[in-house]
């Protein structure tokens, strides 16, 4: 009879990198959607259920397409799974969140050009830090 054997040791470092890739995205989107939201005269702060109204579909489309496509479940290696599965996952996310938004569970609608800003701004910010981030890792393993 065959058995599988698993070799792999539990690395406690690649826990902790994923761990902060999570927090760091989901900070990221919310700061895009919150600058959006003050660039067009909103106030988080004196306004903070109707921000709370515009992150929470973009937030939840990343955790969704995050979740179903594996971004966290595994240790990145190289710039394909370090680059191109989030980009991949954002745009993804960003349609479910732009279909959150316009649906009428949440205040608030995606007129032109609005799809395009909001996937480009978060394609650069996500993999921007990304980039930083490798290198930073790189750097100091």
């Amino acid at each position: 009879m065959d058995t599988a054997v698993r070799t792999e040791t539990h690395d406690g470092a690649a826990d902790r990198d994923r761990l902060v890739a999570g927090i760091v995205d989901v900070l990221c989107i919310v700061g895009i959607v919150l600058l959006g939201r003050i660039s067009h005269s909103g106030n988080p702060i004196a306004e903070p259920i109707a921000s709370l109204e515009t992150v929470t579909p973009f937030v939840v489309g990343w955790l969704a397409v995050a979740a179903l496509a594996g971004v966290y479940a595994t240790d990145r290696a190289g710039a394909s799974r370090e680059f191109r599965l989030p980009a991949v996952t954002w745009i993804a996310a960003a349609n479910v969140g732009l279909m959150l938004r316009g649906s009428p569970l949440f205040d608030g609608g995606t007129t032109w050009p609005f799809p395009v800003v909001i996937t480009a701004t978060g394609l650069a910010v996500l993999l921007g830090w990304r980039l930083v981030y490798t290198l930073y890792l790189s750097a100091t393993r």
